[in-house]
């Protein structure tokens, strides 16, 4: 193989990595595990989202571990991701859909539906894992709609369907595969 040809396919699996590394971040939110979204995050990095929350990865992950608990469920869909690879740092933009059920504080709920795009740096440990050095995130729409509360309370995300089905460490609770 020519050197284009091994700089494109270490391009191809770098870009890759980076998209596990996104939907591992939904992944952990969304089945509120705190110990995987702990592995996602370079040491020094910074999380910014809009007016909910700046500052460093780890206080970002203990506010959602004060919050999570509030929202019976989320859901994070990824859309598009665009990803630029420049050796051990790269940086893309995540177009996802979030919805997350939540009080409304009157005794029922509401669905607050966004659509936001993750403007992210990442890096490439030494490790060999990339992980995310800074997430910005934009929120492009916003709309908080009523819903029925539900009849029975949703299933405790350490019980989901996925770790009961699904065996391999991607899938474990609390790792990174």
């Amino acid at each position: 193989m020519t050197n284009i040809d091994q700089n494109a396919i270490a391009t191809l699996i770098a870009k890759e990595d980076i998209r596990d590394l996104a939907l591992l971040y939904s992944r952990g939110v969304d089945r509120k595990d705190i110990a995987l979204l702990r592995t996602l995050y370079t040491k020094d990095a910074t999380d910014r989202h809009g007016k909910h929350f700046s500052g460093t990865a780890d206080e970002f992950i203990d506010f959602l571990e004060r919050s999570l608990p509030h929202a019976p469920v989320t859901n994070h869909c990824i859309c598009n991701h665009l990803i630029s690879v420049d050796g051990d740092k790269a940086e893309g933009e995540v177009y996802a859909l979030a919805c997350h059920t939540l009080p409304d504080g009157k005794g029922g709920m509401v669905e607050d539906v966004m659509a936001v795009r993750y403007v992210d740096r990442y890096r490439k440990e030494g490790d060999g894992r990339w992980r995310f050095a800074l997430r910005d995130v934009s929120f492009d729409q916003q709309f908080v709609l009523p819903i029925p509360t539900p009849k029975e309370s949703p299933m405790p995300p350490e019980q989901d369907l996925s770790y009961k089905v699904l065996s391999t460490r991607l899938f474990a609770r609390g790792a990174r595969a």
